[in-house]
């Protein structure tokens, strides 16, 4: 029994591996951009559109909804990087409805490069929100001896989204495939809707974290007035 996708090998030359982790990651990426494709080369905009782009507005709709609820105050700034998280890590558990197919958000090597990302999204997006100066400030403040502790937290919650996401997921896939050699009928069919349903959770958890962390980078903390200003 496979713990991870890692080890199932297509091809190996030397160091160089092909393993089902990059051909399933590469595949999900390429239907993603088939359908997106797709889904909005006919978009319409009076009242008759198809299921398809009714399907697309209600998710984009939901997750601008999330993205606003967060605290980041323009929703369509941030949209097209939380919600390619959002759909990567969604489509990655519904896909394991396919006969073979193995999510590779199981790999840590996958969850790992998801928040490797959100690492360095988090601070473009508090540079360009509120400049260098402040956001390099925002590291020592309350008071200069914040610094290591500040520096240890970005990795700290870096590798603690990786490792949440890939038990997670992880620990489905391996359930699934053991009462897949234990009880080959009824308990996979309930645990592979369980495991649909975690990983939709799953997905929605990582991208408001990340949607979280990017807010916080991009609040610029200004004094507060007064009462003799305000006066």
């Amino acid at each position: 029994m496979r713990l991870t996708p890692d080890q199932w090998i297509f091809w190996q030359h030397g160091f160089f591996k092909l393993n089902a982790t990059i051909v399933f990651t590469w595949a999900l990426m390429a239907v993603l951009v088939l359908g997106a494709t797709l889904i909005t080369r006919r978009l319409a905009t009076g009242h008759e559109r198809s299921r398809w782009q009714n399907l697309l507005e209600i998710v984009v709709t939901a997750i601008m909804g999330q993205i606003e609820d967060v605290g980041l105050k323009e929703p369509r700034r941030y949209l097209g990087f939380l919600g390619t998280l959002f759909l990567f890590v969604a489509a990655a558990a519904l896909a394991t409805m396919v006969p073979g197919y193995e999510p590779p958000t199981a790999s840590l090597s996958t969850t790992a490069a998801l928040a490797l990302c959100v690492l360095v999204a988090v601070p473009l997006f508090g540079i360009s929100g509120q400049g260098l100066a402040a956001y390099l400030k925002s590291y020592v403040q309350p008071t200069p001896i914040m610094l290591p502790f500040n520096l240890i937290s970005e990795v700290s919650r870096t590798l603690a989204l990786a490792v949440r996401l890939f038990g997670n997921m992880m620990s489905g896939a391996m359930i699934i495939a053991i009462l897949l050699s234990i009880t080959p009928f009824l308990f996979p069919i309930v645990m592979t809707v369980l495991g649909l349903l975690t990983g939709m959770v799953q997905a929605y958890i990582f991208t408001i974290l990340a949607a979280v962390y990017i807010a916080a980078a991009t609040h610029s903390s200004k004094p507060k007035p007064s009462p003799t200003a305000a006066n």
